[in-house]
């Protein structure tokens, strides 16, 4: 069973080697290129002020965060939620360095990166020389983004989760591969119906085959494996 975990975090800007840290982490957990329903959604203190460049892009004030939890508080569960699995994100060395950052500063061991999927990476790769970013992905494949007024980590990883089934096609391949599973068992379930028997066959063995039988395994002495299996 394959499980891959589709992150977005949001930040106070655009280098954690300069101060900059993550306020907002949002993860959704894919089984076999499918959705569980399962989810990790964080706000967090950065500690610092919040410039309003970045309050722009997500609407996230220092006085909305000021009674959220610090990263060391949820470093803990953030980890346990994402495992060992696949990471799926879109300009993932973005959200990685911030990751690698803040778990550096708790001394953790970093993210690598081949465990990483890079959405938009396989977005360029698909249709080059398009527009790639999430909300450009999103009209290309039909995906309701009406929602995404500004920038969330949470609701950015569900449409991530759209964007990347499209990409590599596991939503059509994951229906099919599930409607020929579905047809087989039916199937399965016929054949057996067929072979089942309302009343059980009589037996064709003669009153004397059953004594040749009883007189041959007398024959075969005490530690003949049929008469212990008959004991």
């Amino acid at each position: 069973m394959v499980r891959e975990i589709i992150l977005d975090t949001e930040t106070t800007g655009l280098d954690p080697r300069t101060g900059d840290r993550i306020v907002e982490i949002g993860a959704v957990e894919l089984l076999n290129h499918l959705p569980t329903g399962q989810s990790f959604h964080v706000y967090i203190n950065p500690e610092r002020d919040m410039p309003a460049e970045a309050q722009a892009v997500h609407g996230l004030s220092v006085a909305f965060l000021a009674d959220k939890p610090i990263f060391a508080s949820i470093a803990k569960d953030f980890l346990e939620f994402i495992g060992e699995s696949v990471l799926v994100i879109h300009n993932a060395s973005f959200d990685i360095g911030f990751l690698n950052a803040e778990l550096g500063f708790l001394r953790l061991p970093s993210i690598p990166p081949e465990r990483v999927i890079d959405t938009l990476h396989l977005a360029r790769q698909k249709h080059p020389g398009s527009a790639n970013s999430l909300d450009a992905l999103c009209r290309r494949y039909g995906i309701d983004n009406s929602k995404r007024t500004k920038h969330g980590a949470l609701l950015d990883s569900e449409l991530l989760a759209e964007v990347y089934l499209e990409l590599i096609g596991g939503r059509q391949t994951a229906l099919i591969l599930e409607s020929r599973i579905q047809k087989k068992t039916v199937a399965v379930d016929q054949r057996q119906a067929s072979r089942e028997r309302p009343f059980p066959l009589a037996s064709r063995l003669t009153d004397q085959e059953r004594e040749a039988h009883a007189a041959f395994v007398a024959a075969l002495g005490d530690e003949a494996l049929w008469k212990q299996a008959l004991n």
